[in-house]
């Protein structure tokens, strides 16, 4: 086996925490992985990781010699992608994971378009709500909404998405419409928690050019984007979210747009992908496409 197949086996017991793990998403034996990290550390002359019945873990020496391997891999496949088809004519599985709504509405509808453009691209998507961990689940890249927390991830921004506060006709014959925002602790609101924390996620509202978080009221909490629609069109309360996801129902009247004057910022739309993973040809296609179909999107 050559350093660098040693090299990658290296980063994915690392990243995976696994022997077991690291074998199946390369595709070896498990004994195949055993033996090239015994190789590893008798030519090194180190040991690089501390094995347990229960986990795997990097000691010193191999922290440093992951790092080292992680740029090493990385300057090898830009240069071998330079000077093969594969910058042309990228192939092979492609991980995404976006959020749901904004997959439906924006992604699959012309997702047809990428695939006749890139057909030796096998897509893998998942689509839902969770945060994932793009390295642990081989994870190439992911779209989100919202503010970019991750600062080990590569983020390229594709979008703006105006954002309003609704109600239904309903509720607002039975409690009216608030004119201010000093008017909301008379108000209920259909409200938001995180699925991972349990947190109730804020209002915001732009008061005098000036963003603030406002908490709401209310009797239902729901953390779905489906649900949280659904129960505003019950009358259940207010509830805020992209523009794009409520459109039709407010063509149609079913839902109301309250407050405009005070409208919260647009929310980002990113692209987020390891650092490990910038030169790779199949990413680098997918987030391109992306901006391009998210050009237009407000």
């Amino acid at each position: 086996m050559d350093k660098f197949e040693a090299m990658r086996i290296f980063t994915r017991i690392v990243e995976l925490k696994s022997f077991t793990r690291a074998a199946d998403d390369l595709g070896y034996p498990k004994a195949t992985v055993t033996n090239a990290i015994k190789q590893l550390e008798a030519r090194l002359r180190v040991r690089l990781l501390h094995r347990t019945t229960r986990q795997v873990s990097t000691t010193l020496d191999g922290d440093a010699y992951y790092t080292r391997c992680m740029q090493l891999l990385a300057d090898l496949e830009e240069t071998e992608n330079v000077f093969s088809q594969a910058a042309a004519n990228p192939s092979g599985k492609l991980r995404i994971d976006m959020h749901g709504t904004l997959g439906r509405h924006f992604v699959l509808p012309v997702l047809d378009q990428f695939c006749n453009r890139y057909p030796n691209i096998e897509l893998q998507i998942g689509m839902g709500d969770r945060l994932v961990d793009l390295v642990r689940e081989s994870i190439d890249c992911v779209l989100r909404v919202g503010e970019l927390r991750d600062s080990s991830m590569v983020g390229r921004q594709v979008a703006s998405l105006d954002q309003v506060t609704c109600a239904s006709p309903a509720y607002l014959e039975k409690h009216g419409e608030p004119l201010a925002v000093d008017e909301l602790d008379r108000h209920r609101a259909v409200n938001f928690f995180s699925p991972q924390s349990g947190k109730v996620y804020p209002f915001e509202f732009t008061v005098n050019g000036e963003a603030g978080e406002y908490a709401i009221n209310g009797s239902i909490s729901v953390n779905n984007a489906d649900a949280y629609v659904q129960c505003c069109k019950l009358g259940f309360g207010l509830i805020q979210l992209p523009r794009y996801a409520v459109a039709h129902l407010l063509a149609s009247g079913e839902l109301r747009e309250v407050l405009p004057a005070a409208r919260p910022r647009p929310s980002t739309v990113s692209v987020l992908y390891p650092h490990h993973r910038q030169l790779s040809p199949k990413v680098r296609v997918l987030v391109d496409w992306l901006v391009t179909i998210f050009a237009d999107a407000r």
